[in-house]
């Protein structure tokens, strides 16, 4: 089928850009001219796309109305050439779509940019188009867009699909579309009748834009179901984009509407606070300057004492000592870095402390940073270097071209720190819990209070919880529940804590090891989520310097009660989730995963095994995490449930967002804000969520990770 390949064509382009391409930002000049963000959310004109890509790594939220027609559409540039969206729309129902746009051609001194566009390609198919749209700024503030269309852009004086020169099938579009949605579209693409698009902006100023164009989507869905009235193809409007963070627009659509849109817009290739809020570091002390050197470290007595003076003054700079000993003129020193995002910057930091801490026969460091107890990798570094190169130009590539990065899987340094901070933390703290998408009400959201606390038995062996409690929100107002012959491990997830209005989230000791050189390891017990309890273990094959790792799952899990209080429950026995009864719902489930690390930002996952409702498939993942700690990803699993024993969304997918604190607030934090917009909540494809897996904890203090981050070493 021809059309398929196509989208493999495409798939293929793709494909081959995340393992080629590098990872640049592209910067917005004072005289460059900014996309235009659509009533769709896409780069375009009004309701029309145009070959415009948006910044590298660029995210965008656009709302959009106009007659009942409601849309918010997520956007992300994910490579230079490489537009997505996800978007929720309101027509006559609720509905949600996916969008992907490929810059085929640059515009060039004559030649237009030119792209290929799919719309609604994941999804009901209710705004499924297919497209390609030529660009060409004729002047510096005159910019021109034409394309041909397919599906709802061939639906406005249309004409004979010229494919069919090709093969006649491409001049009938199928009807036909899955029940359940959420499905690839492809034997739609390219068919059925086709039609032109076209429109102009033009750059009145740099914050004015006022828009025209000939729209080809007939919109005969609104006007069949709603109180649309479309009287003309001629769409006209105008934007205010006063600098880079907003867009707003105003419109008069199709002779009848008006319509208004306003775009948040964030680059996460740089930070919206100032910079030079960090503490300044230490400055490195030179030796042959040194006024007041340090005491040799030459007793064991000494030595001790010395390793508890030096935790002191780490405790302070952010850092938790675990242990530090004295060989020949190497010192080691194994630590937690609490206070950094990025592992290089506190492996710099910490340098710069030891060029004045430590005696003036130590000629070389060796860091081990860790976290959870566990160390991460050998960071060794030479002290003359650090003297030399401070202020010397070009000192972030010097710097990593003369570290050494090895394994630290061998037994903590000989003198132990004797850490008296407490063991015992906790604290109260408002959360705000929000669900999206449901099919009868677009957002369902709580607010109340978590009460948190973790015990430190040992660095790599902790006990944690929290326990939640509803002050308000409406997230117990359980509505239709999806049907499916699966167990109920997901879809009644919205019944946990409803009647009672809160109870314990997590309640569950981890214990993390490194059993061998490149092997790390964890076993968690206890109440491990909202909705299961029981045992997870995991092991994880990790080179420090290696682009693969490759891990192993292994689970034992008992469906919890819905009251999160310490029972437990069996999944329902019919479809509606009405009836309750049989025996406790225990499953054993585990995946064998494979990680691979690009070296450009983006990290691929692929996760083989069995789920939590017993069905066997994988799930792809793939995320792109910017050098300031951005992360955005999607994912998508298929298993051998069939996609209407499933539910609506025929298979689970979507896109997360990770969000580094310290790019919002300007002072160094480790802490992150994260959320995950998938269509629905379903049964199939579903894990157990557990906090600390180990490739989230290990990956930041590799090489890779390091490199990525290296320019952060002098800050």
């Amino acid at each position: 089928m021809v059309s398929f390949y196509s989208f493999i064509g495409f798939a293929g382009a793709v494909a081959a850009s995340i393992a080629a391409a590098p990872v640049v930002a592209q910067g917005t000049g004072e005289d460059s001219w900014r996309a235009t963000y659509t009533l769709f959310g896409t780069p375009g004109i009004i309701d029309m796309p145009s070959a415009v890509a948006l910044p590298d790594g660029e995210i965008s939220a656009n709302l959009s109305a106009f007659g009942d027609t409601r849309r918010a559409t997520f956007s992300f540039q994910v490579l230079p050439r490489l537009t997505a969206n996800f978007r929720y729309s309101l027509i006559d129902a609720y509905d949600r779509s996916f969008d992907a746009q490929y810059l085929l051609a640059d515009e060039g001194r004559i030649r237009p940019a030119v792209a290929i566009g799919f719309r609604d390609f994941l999804g009901t198919g209710r705004y499924s188009s297919e497209y390609f749209v030529a660009t060409k700024t004729v002047s510096p503030n005159v910019r021109v867009s034409g394309g041909i269309g397919w599906g709802r852009l061939g639906t406005v004086n249309g004409f004979t699909n010229p494919l069919g020169i090709i093969d006649q099938g491409f001049e009938t579009r199928p009807t036909d579309r899955p029940g359940t949605g959420g499905t690839v579209l492809a034997k739609q693409f390219f068919r059925g009748d086709a039609a032109f698009f076209g429109g102009v902006e033009w750059r009145l100023n740099d914050e004015w834009t006022v828009l025209a164009e000939y729209s080809s989507d007939s919109y005969q869905r609104e006007t069949d179901r709603t109180d649309f009235v479309r009287e003309s193809p001629l769409n006209f409007g105008v934007t205010w984009q006063p600098n880079e963070s907003y867009q707003l627009g105003a419109y008069y659509l199709y002779g009848s509407e008006v319509g208004l849109s306003a775009t948040i817009i964030v680059d996460p290739t740089s930070r919206p606070t100032v910079s030079g809020l960090d503490q300044a570091p230490i400055p490195v002390a030179v030796r042959s300057e040194m006024t007041a050197a340090a005491a040799s470290w030459g007793t064991p007595q000494v030595q001790a004492g010395a390793v508890q003076a030096l935790g002191a003054i780490m405790s302070a700079e952010g850092f938790r000592l675990i242990g530090a000993e004295i060989t020949g003129s190497t010192l080691r020193v194994r630590y937690e870095n609490g206070r950094y995002r990025a592992e290089a910057q506190g492996v710099g930091r910490l340098s710069r402390l030891l060029t004045n801490a430590a005696p003036l026969d130590i000629d070389t460091f060796v860091l081990e940073p860790s976290q959870n107890g566990i160390a991460l990798s050998s960071v060794t570094i030479r002290r003359g270097d650090m003297e030399q190169l401070e202020n010397a130009p070009n000192a972030t590539a010097l710097s990593y071209d003369r570290v050494l990065f090895d394994d630290a899987s061998g037994p903590a340094p000989a003198i132990l720190y004797d850490d008296p901070t407490p063991a015992f933390l906790w604290g109260i703290s408002p959360y705000l819990e929000v669900t999206l998408f449901d099919g009868e009400s677009p957002a369902r959201g709580d607010v109340g209070l978590e009460a948190s606390f973790q015990y430190e038995l040992r660095p790599n062996l902790v006990l944690a919880g929290s326990y939640r409690q509803r002050l308000l929100g409406n997230r117990d107002e359980v509505g239709r529940i999806s049907e499916s012959t699966l167990p109920d491990v997901r879809r009644t997830g919205l019944r946990y804590g409803a009647e009672s209005g809160g109870g314990i989230e997590n309640l569950f000791v981890s214990w993390y090891a490194r059993p061998g050189r490149d092997l790390y390891s964890r076993v968690s017990a206890g109440y491990l989520e909202r909705g299961f309890a029981g045992v997870s273990s995991e092991v994880l094959w990790k080179p420090v310097d290696n682009q693969l790792a490759l891990g192993a799952e292994l689970n034992y899990s008992i469906m919890r009660d819905f009251d999160m209080g310490f029972g437990f429950r069996p999944a329902c026995s019919d479809i509606n989730c009405t009836d309750y009864s049989g025996e406790d719902y225990d499953i054993v489930t585990g995946h064998v995963s494979a990680y691979y690390d690009f070296d450009n930002g983006f990290v691929a996952q692929v996760d083989v095994g069995r789920y939590l409702a017993g069905d066997w498939g994988a799930t792809f993942s793939l995320d792109r995490e910017f050098n300031n700690g951005w992360k955005v990803g999607g994912y998508f699993t298929l298993t051998n449930v069939e996609f209407e024993d499933f539910g609506e969304g025929s298979f689970d997918k979507g896109i997360r967002i990770e969000v580094p604190f310290d790019a919002l607030v300007g002072t160094p934090t480790r802490d992150t804000a994260g959320t995950t917009l998938s269509s629905l909540e379903r049964d199939g494809g579903a894990r157990l969520r557990i906090d600390g897996r180990l490739y989230d904890v290990v990956e930041g203090g590799h090489q890779g990770q390091m490199q990525d981050n290296w320019g952060r070493f002098w800050r």
